[in-house]
């Protein structure tokens, strides 16, 4: 493939833009590449600058599940830009979203639309502090919720891809609130509680990892969570922004049956557009502002645009068969990724849960951060580089999730799967 064109436009973003990009992992850096800049997509594909045609399993990093340009969002989005950008003010539209979100996740009694996952996380955080009387809380190592001060601390994504950040800019005060427990491990969560007793506001987590690559709960292990933090009378956070819709329509807690205290959403809800979502227990959520004490506001919260794409997508994903059919595609996709991994047992893991999955480079299982840092990222962006050849999009680092949206045709999964059984051949 020719990429003068994209070469070309990055060699001009960096004279403006810091690193050339406005999301780290966009630099390619960890791949050995310069960045593909993008033209448009449709469906399940997605067009460069240069006029190279891929299969794109980033889907914007998850919101498009539905594909690329649907009819239906863009007819929503273009009816409500007629009526103007935005206003800073009340719509209707904010009412049905809230409705249409309740619908599929009934633990959030009460929704506050803000406008990306980092603002819902932080929010939702924030509102466990002041709701508890408490300062501490516990994320899990390899969970990524956003670029938030308090988050960054051992967290996956871009952080990890570039393992040399040491996060400068964030102070020691802020960290040391903020503690580390092991992914998958009680014992790890346990040892905090105990050490920290009464002190502990919230634990948060991706209730499936999808930001250090795919890595799934022990169902035990999210029972018991749900169980500590009952009994400690902390706030139990699911940070659903990637396994929202995505598992299944009640997302993670759904699928696993764990009812979390409140509940961050992303992306997703917005059909790609910039917006987040957190809700949850009525007596918690009537600690915001302006019923009680905690803050939290926006000038863009409940942009009319975003909720116009948002409700027709939830509309669309709400119609019979929808899931169904997403299912079955993944399946189909999963089953035939999996047998091929399955040659190399010496090299890789495969792990998927719904329409996510990750190839993880490793001869281990991987169920916890420590376990997907073993993997061989040059080995990967070999991968990476030889799969963009025969015009497969993947996450440019290791320690990303692929996505299987509603808009990828049989003929689209069988050709990642050739291009994969092709291109690990040429790799072991």
């Amino acid at each position: 493939m020719i990429f003068d064109r994209s070469k070309a436009l990055f060699a001009e973003a960096c004279k403006h833009i810091p690193g050339g990009v406005n999301s780290p992992v966009r630099a390619f850096k960890s791949v050995g590449m310069t960045p593909i800049y993008i033209q448009h997509g449709k469906a399940g594909h997605i067009f460069d600058v240069d006029g190279n045609e891929y299969v794109d399993f980033i889907s914007s990093w998850g919101p498009h599940i539905l594909g690329h340009a649907h009819p239906a969002m863009i007819e929503a989005v273009k009816t409500a830009v007629e009526r103007g950008t935005g206003f800073g003010a009340c719509v209707e539209q904010e009412i049905e979203m809230a409705q249409k979100i309740k619908a599929f996740f009934p633990s959030m009694d009460m929704v506050r639309m803000v406008n990306s996952g980092t603002e819902a996380t932080m929010s939702a955080v924030r509102l466990a502090r002041g709701y508890t009387e408490r300062n501490l809380i516990i994320k899990f190592d390899g969970c990524y919720h956003g670029h938030s001060d308090g988050f960054l601390v051992q967290a996956g994504s871009g952080v990890q891809t570039f393992s040399s950040v040491q996060n400068n800019g964030v102070t020691k005060s802020i960290v040391s609130e903020t503690l580390v427990a092991e992914f998958n491990n009680i014992e790890s969560v346990r040892t905090l509680f105990e050490k920290y007793p009464g002190q502990i506001a919230a634990v948060i987590l991706e209730p499936v990892m999808g930001n250090m690559g795919v890595i799934l709960p022990d169902v035990a292990f999210l029972q018991q969570l749900r169980d500590l933090c009952t009994l400690q009378g902390t706030i139990l956070i699911f940070d659903e922004v990637i396994t929202g819709f995505r598992l299944s329509k009640g997302g993670a807690q759904e699928y696993y049956g764990i009812t979390p205290d409140l509940t961050c959403l992303g992306k997703i809800i917005g059909g790609g557009l910039p917006v987040g979502a957190f809700g949850g227990r009525q007596e918690i959520m009537d600690v915001l502002s302006p019923n009680g004490a905690v803050y939290q506001a926006g000038t863009l919260s409940g942009n009319p645009l975003a909720l116009a794409a948002g409700c027709a997508m939830l509309d669309e994903l709400a119609k019979s068969g929808t899931y169904e059919a997403l299912e079955q595609k993944a399946r189909y996709f999963s089953d035939k990724v999996s047998a091929i991994v399955a040659k190399y047992p010496d090299h890789l893991r495969y792990n998927v849960s719904g329409t996510l999955s990750t190839i993880f480079f490793t001869s281990k299982d991987v169920n916890n951060a420590d376990d997907a840092r073993s993997c061989d990222t040059e080995r990967y962006a070999r991968y990476f580089r030889k799969m963009i050849e025969e015009g497969i999009y993947l996450p440019p680092s290791q320690f990303e999730a692929i996505f299987v949206s509603g808009a990828h045709t049989e003929e689209d999964l069988d050709r990642a799967v050739t291009a994969l059984d092709k291109t690990l051949a040429s790799l072991f």
